[in-house]
């Protein structure tokens, strides 16, 4: 009897335990928060995780490609908080920072 084991992708530290998504390339930025606790990630989790902060900083590893940290800084201006979770969302700290500032100029 063959037995077929399935382990899970083992993901950076800047992904949420709720949030499902794989890692997308190497782990190549920090994200700080206000406190400056950190955590490194790629950077889809780097930017899911900056989304979800307020007052948090990302900064790019050393070895990190050449321009990761802005990339997951625009990325971030436009995902909601905890992107994952399902349910509507009305209230500010649930947007975007994107869908907050259009909100503002209307």
């Amino acid at each position: 009897m063959v037995v077929s084991v399935q382990h899970a992708a083992r993901r950076c530290s800047a992904a949420h335990p709720d949030d499902p998504t794989p890692c997308t390339g190497p782990v190549a930025v920090t994200v700080l928060d206000a406190s400056s606790a950190g955590a490194d990630g790629c950077e889809r989790h780097g930017a899911r995780l900056l989304a979800s902060l307020e007052g948090g900083r990302v900064y790019a590893l050393p070895d990190a490609p050449a321009g990761a940290a802005i990339r997951v800084f625009k990325a971030a201006d436009g995902i909601r908080p905890f992107c994952w979770v399902d349910g509507p969302r009305t209230d500010p700290s649930q947007l975007s920072r994107a869908e907050n500032r259009a909100r503002n100029n209307r």
